[in-house]
């Protein structure tokens, strides 16, 4: 076990030592300023005049969101005849079929929003075609989109009065072409020689060691990976994601591919002190979001290396850990660390069946994913983290009675309200969607039987946890739900909608509003928010808020489960 544990702190600790000086590239790139990168320029340069923009006119936060959305719209449109017509199309060596409206509604809208909900299994729901231009292409966009949005906030951050905010189409271009794409190269070479297919060909036959003749699926799975992990997408090319031993060969790239989930969320927290050239802004931020992400990595590890009573009262042997749904190959402990990780962003990849963690552990995901301000996704989850920065200062400010600042802007009704709505539509959205689901399974669970594999508390659990997977773009899931149905294709995807664009347009806007204000020069009286005493009211405010929101849920499903089962 010392051995696991050194190995899942191998991991942490080089993802912070990359975060660092990736946080410090990736201000750089976003300034505008100097780098190694600026090779790429005439290639940038390149596709805006074939796309007819002037990358020096600069936009208001208005004009982004539109752009934002504009382009969104235009992806959605693509990806659903890709997927509604894939079985007619070329590259299909497997002859999968084309997907129904239903499925490909809730396949397109899952990956637009960057949560890569799946309700279909990727060797047979999908065609090559699908994978590389549908999925492969979102998980590009979709993640820089994210991180474009965030450098808007960046700017409006700034020490000064400004109505524009920078070229969206610079920092989403440059987002692919500077960050997305080089690192995506490095993670998707490692793959491929470490075992990861990456060929055009069809199923490969062969035969068993009990002489049985079987087809093991294949294609070009090491470049989707390499971005599903990188941009905190999480689609899996194969069914079962990184728990296949394809997708996943070796603890090598066990390591990488999950050192890839929190590199650029961390990178990007840490870049917003550099962008605006006040550094412990950025580690406090940081500080914040590890801290709590701690507290729920830690009991975790603990809880899935010590087993689970429930398998103990049957003789099971688990020195080991609860291995139940677990790869042997890559131990409890590094499934602990991936299952936090995966839920404390927005990447929903899974190197073992979540449905599986013991009932205080899926929780603890569940935790990760209704927060969803930990890390959180590229770009988008520092946003998340900027309502609740808003919501502190408020407080704070009204503690003091002093007009709250931020960074010399004031903090108004306008902007609280905007916040508000954000911080209590997530609760909304999964509650809501998790009690209408209840509610029709209880009064006809005859008609909808198919639903549960495992009704009672857990069966809860899987339903709460298919709406909290939704609405934090996070795409992972407790697979005992019966999923691809009308019901949960459209539910879903209409809280995959709202909990994308609403949580990105409220941080733009009130970023917007901000950098139109009169900046205010720091003061004896001002609040600092660079502090370990102001990071602490950020923590409270968002374990407060988000958190406690979600406890008489919990308490109905992984609570009352654990209790049950004889810990």
């Amino acid at each position: 076990m010392s051995t696991e544990l050194l190995g899942i702190a191998a991991i942490f600790g080089a993802t912070v030592l990359l975060a660092i000086p990736l946080g410090r590239y990736l201000a750089t790139v976003y300034r505008g300023d100097r780098s190694w990168s600026d090779f790429l320029a005439p290639l940038e340069n390149g596709l805006y005049r074939l796309s007819g923009i002037n990358p020096a006119r600069e936009m208001s936060w208005q004009q982004h969101l539109q752009t934002l959305l504009t382009i969104n719209v235009l992806w959605f449109v693509w990806a659903m005849f890709v997927f509604c017509f894939q079985g007619s199309l070329p590259l299909n060596p497997d002859g999968n079929p084309s997907m129904s409206a239903d499925q490909a509604f809730n396949t397109a809208i899952s990956f637009l929003v960057n949560c890569n909900l799946q309700h279909y299994s990727g060797e047979t729901g999908l065609t090559y075609l699908s994978q590389l231009v549908g999925i492969m292409f979102l998980q590009f966009v979709t993640a820089a989109t994210g991180m474009a949005a965030c450098v808007v906030v960046f700017n409006a951050l700034r020490d000064r009065s400004a109505d524009k905010l920078g070229n969206f189409y610079v920092y989403f271009v440059r987002s692919i072409t500077r960050v997305l794409l080089p690192l995506s190269l490095v993670l998707g070479l490692l793959l491929v020689f470490q075992g990861t297919p990456m060929t055009f060909a069809g199923k490969q036959a062969l035969i068993t060691l009990q002489g049985d003749t079987t087809a093991v699926s294949r294609g070009p799975a090491a470049a989707m990976i390499a971005i599903k992990q990188l941009g905190t997408n999480g689609g899996g090319f194969f069914g079962v994601n990184s728990a296949h031993p394809l997708e996943n060969p070796t603890y090598l790239t066990n390591m990488a591919e999950n050192l890839s989930i929190t590199l650029i969320p961390m990178a990007l927290a840490l870049a917003l002190g550099f962008y605006l050239r006040r550094p412990k802004l950025g580690y406090m931020v940081f500080g914040v979001m590890t801290a709590s992400y701690l507290l729920l990595q830690v009991p975790t590890v603990y809880l899935e290396m010590h087993g689970n009573p429930a398998l103990a009262t049957l003789g099971v042997d688990q020195t080991l850990g609860a291995l139940e749904g677990k790869e042997m190959r890559l131990g409890s402990a590094a499934s602990a660390l991936w299952a936090i990780q995966t839920t404390v962003t927005s990447n929903g990849s899974v190197n073992a069946m979540h449905d599986s963690l013991t009932p205080l552990s899926g929780m603890n995901a569940m935790l990760g994913m209704m927060t969803n301000a930990f890390y959180g996704g590229v770009g988008v989850g520092l946003l998340n983290f900027f309502v609740f920065i808003i919501v502190a200062v408020f407080i704070s400010g009204l503690m003091v009675g002093r007009t709250p600042e931020l960074l010399g802007k004031k903090i108004e009704a306008r902007e609280m309200k905007i916040a508000i709505i954000v911080a209590l539509l997530h609760p909304l959205m999964i509650l809501g969607g998790t009690a209408l689901a209840a509610h029709l399974y209880v009064s006809n669970p005859t008609e909808y039987a198919s639903w549960l594999a495992n009704p009672g508390y857990h069966g809860f659990s899987e339903m709460l946890y298919e709406y909290t997977s939704a609405a934090a773009n996070n795409g992972s899931g407790f697979e005992g739900l019966g999923d691809n149905t009308p019901w949960w294709n459209i539910s879903t995807g209409l809280v995959l909608l709202l909990s994308r664009y609403l949580p990105i347009i409220g941080p733009v806007a009130i970023a917007g509003l901000l950098a139109g204000k009169k900046y205010i020069p720091e003061s004896a009286g001002t609040l600092r928010v660079d502090t370990a005493t102001f990071g602490l009211m950020v923590f409270f405010v968002i374990w407060i808020i988000a958190a406690l929101a979600f406890f008489p849920a919990l308490a109905l499903g992984p609570l009352a489960e654990h209790f049950s089962i004889g810990y």
